[in-house]
């Protein structure tokens, strides 16, 4: 599929071909030593993009200008902040505007969605989510159904993969969908793995579990700015993500969930209100009743955090500009370099057991994510690679059971370059 050199001259010559190159220049990239490092944290914290303190600042000087009348300003009045960043959103998550929401946080948006797809009964209450979930999200769900007054060690099917193996297969997800057949309540699972890298079919896993009569719900805190979604015509309920990894929104910065269509003209479907879900044409009347709005935007709750959600814009506007499409593409390319890269260091050393690469080599099966086991020295190994100007991400051994240590690298397509992924090959070799 792709024709590959290790070498630093044909990693510049494919930067200078890379469509994508030019938008390097509109982020911040950490320095180390007088250079840029090689950044692939982007899974775990993205870059700031430069424009973010503009458009941060804008909105500082309004509330020192305006004051309270910020709410109504021209444009880009706080009243509506939220609907700045909707369409440009439901874009990279493959949705109707309708569907979509820029809100709180995370783990907060899945309590809140649970609320109205998780409403087990005696005999359907089951959940599936993956064994080795995010832990977050483990607790949420734990939380929830023994809120509904079940135990957690019977409501929670937690897939493991096979023995030996790293990964999830589809056959073995699809087969315990089916095996829960009326019992089962909600599939909930990451849409990409933090650990592994791995992504899944989320297409056919909600049809799955629509055909057991089903929710089927997502975390794609790792998936939303990385793949390339179709939430909704792939037909999944409902999905919740942060964006403050790929979508580069700044630590700790607001969240994003989509509640499909069918779902969100359901307006007796039950959530928990709050007076900015109700309908904006009678919010400021005071009604004694909630009335939910016909979209995503009744599962707010509180107005909007003006200040995170300005830092968000300054991302959204690089992705509307270089498209999801686009951006996954280069994505593939930079991913597969990068396992060639991997794999001719190994050859170098004559020692292909020094590392193991854990996330799926089929494309579709994988994002931006690589994760790489060491069976031994890891940590050393990922802490001469900091000291060189690498910035990536160290897991420590034992974490579900495992023995071995991960580092885990992202070279993001919006702002990472051929080049990058050369050096940090190069910086490899040397710590091997």
């Amino acid at each position: 599929m792709y024709s590959f050199d290790y070498s630093p001259e044909w990693a510049s010559a494919r930067d200078r071909e890379d469509a994508l190159h030019r938008f390097r220049a509109a982020f911040h990239v950490p320095q180390h030593g007088g250079r840029e490092t090689v950044y692939f944290c982007g899974n775990s914290l993205g870059l700031k993009p430069k424009r973010t303190t503009e458009l941060v600042n804008e909105e500082l000087n309004d509330w020192a200008r305006l004051g309270v009348e910020g709410h109504f300003k021209p444009h880009t009045g706080w009243f509506a902040y939220h609907e700045l960043v909707r369409d440009d959103m439901a874009t990279v998550v493959g949705a109707m505007p309708s569907e979509t929401v820029v809100m709180n946080h995370l783990t907060v948006n899945l309590h809140l969605l649970l609320v109205s797809f998780y409403r087990p009964t005696a005999d359907r209450y089951k959940i599936i989510c993956e064994g080795g979930a995010f832990p977050s999200d483990r607790y949420a769900l734990q939380s929830q159904v023994e809120w509904h007054g079940f135990s957690a060690d019977d409501a929670l099917v937690e897939l493991e993969p096979r023995e030996g193996e790293e990964t999830l297969r589809q056959e073995d997800i699809l087969e315990a969908i089916e095996e829960c057949g009326d019992s089962l309540a909600l599939v909930m699972l990451g849409g990409v793995h933090y650990f592994t890298g791995q992504a899944l079919d989320i297409a056919s896993i909600t049809a799955a579990a629509h055909a057991e009569g089903a929710y089927a719900g997502f975390d794609l805190a790792h998936a939303a700015g990385n793949l390339v979604l179709n939430l909704h015509d792939w037909n999944v309920d409902f999905a919740a993500w942060c964006s403050y990894k790929y979508l580069n929104g700044g630590p700790g910065t607001v969240g994003g969930a989509f509640i499909h269509e069918r779902h969100v003209q359901n307006l007796h479907l039950p959530r928990f209100a709050g007076w900015w879900g109700n309908d904006p044409a009678t919010r400021f009347t005071m009604p004694h009743r909630f009335i939910p709005v016909a979209s995503a935007d009744a599962w707010q709750l509180s107005n909007a955090p003006v200040l995170e959600i300005a830092a968000l814009r300054a991302s959204l506007e690089l992705f509307k500009e270089a498209t999801m499409p686009v951006l996954a593409r280069k994505s593939l390319e930079l991913t597969s370099y990068l396992l060639f890269v991997i794999r001719t260091v190994l050859a170098a050393k004559g020692d292909d057991k020094l590392l193991e690469v854990i996330t799926p080599f089929e494309s579709q099966q994988r994002g931006c994510q690589l994760s790489l086991s060491f069976a031994e020295k890891g940590k050393h190994i990922f802490d001469t690679l900091s000291a060189a100007g690498v910035i990536a991400d160290w897991r420590e051994p034992d974490q579900e059971g495992r023995s071995y240590g991960v580092i885990r690298v992202a070279p993001v397509p919006l702002y990472n370059s051929f080049s990058d992924v050369y050096r940090f090959g190069e910086l490899l070799g040397s710590a091997l």
